[in-house]
């Protein structure tokens, strides 16, 4: 087989067990999801750098298993089950089991060969701090509009409070956030060139590191579609309609979202951008949409060319 895997392997992972299955041999049996399960399994996948694991986002379920593959030196690509139930659909794969879940995961896995997961363990601890980041943003953002509505001094005095224990606690994760991408060589590169985009401040560089690894290893297109803002077409005969923007990773489009909002006014690339659509007539919402797009595209390219960000090379880029 091509780009270096003799199988592809799918699991299918749940709170106790998780099912097993080779594109090339078939289903490999149900193992408890435990230490001792996934021991049991290790003998029998091929040697580790040989086959492409495939597991589904579970919420949680999967992260010990994935560390202790990526621990035995093993690829593995975590994927978004959604992805995963349309690919099956497509192939008018309609019934659902554990075993059924793992054979599709697997031939998922040959046809679509998603990127593997880099350092698990390591980049799972970065995000989680930037989800609990954001949790504790959201978290306070409540309290804050608590106070502007009015209160009585006692509430007033207990959300004051704790606002200041939240702002505390984004301090105190933004500092172990920064060690952590600073204590890698791949991150901190990446980190560094990212942050020199004028728009694009520490918090949204860590959130780029930490959720979507693939930026500089995809095309711009994908680049685009991860994010969720790149345009498809929905026209079928005689009906034109208009090109839309839909899926992709939300905590990242919004962490850029913000971005683009700061580069629009001080970033001359994307000013310039925005001001021609402006100009074209285009509402703001498809503005903002293009200029994240426009960010993202830029910072593909920046980051596959290993190159610093130079405003003339942006613009060559797009």
């Amino acid at each position: 087989m091509s780009q270096g895997y003799d199988d592809f392997v799918g699991i299918d992972v749940c709170k106790d067990n998780f099912d097993v299955c080779s594109a090339g041999s078939g289903p490999k049996g149900r193992f408890e999801n435990t230490a001792d399960g996934v021991s049991r399994l290790l003998p029998l996948l091929p040697p580790a750098g040989a086959c492409l694991i495939v597991i589904e986002a579970t919420g949680g379920y999967e992260r010990q298993l994935v560390a202790d593959l990526k621990t035995a030196n093993h690829e593995v690509s975590v994927v978004n089950p959604r992805q995963v139930r349309d690919f099956a659909r497509a192939f008018n794969i309609l019934a659902k089991t554990d075993r059924i879940d793992a054979a599709v995961l697997a031939h998922f896995a040959e046809k679509v060969r998603p990127i593997p997961r880099e350092k698990a363990g390591r980049i799972d601890e970065l995000r989680e701090l930037v989800a609990r980041r954001r949790q504790l943003i959201d978290h306070r953002t409540a309290e804050k509009n608590r106070v502007r509505q009015g209160a009585s001094p006692l509430v007033r005095k207990s959300l004051l409070r704790l606002i200041e224990v939240i702002n505390k606690d984004i301090k105190a994760i933004d500092k172990a956030m920064l060690s952590l991408v600073q204590s890698d060589d791949d991150w901190r590169n990446k980190f560094d060139k990212i942050k020199e985009v004028t728009g694009i401040g520490p918090q949204t560089a860590t959130t780029l590191v930490a959720e979507m690894p693939e930026l500089g290893q995809v095309n711009r297109q994908e680049a685009a579609a991860l994010v969720g803002v790149a345009p498809f077409n929905r026209d079928s005969g005689q009906f034109k309609g208009r090109r839309m923007v839909w899926g992709g990773r939300r905590s990242v489009r919004n962490a850029l979202y913000m971005a683009a909002l700061s580069a629009k006014k001080h970033n001359p690339v994307i000013r310039e951008f925005a001001a021609r659509l402006y100009a074209k007539g285009k509402p703001p919402k498809v503005v903002i949409t293009a200029c994240i797009r426009k960010l993202v595209v830029i910072l593909n390219a920046m980051l596959k060319a290993n190159q610093s960000w130079q405003p003339r090379l942006a613009n060559a880029a797009t």
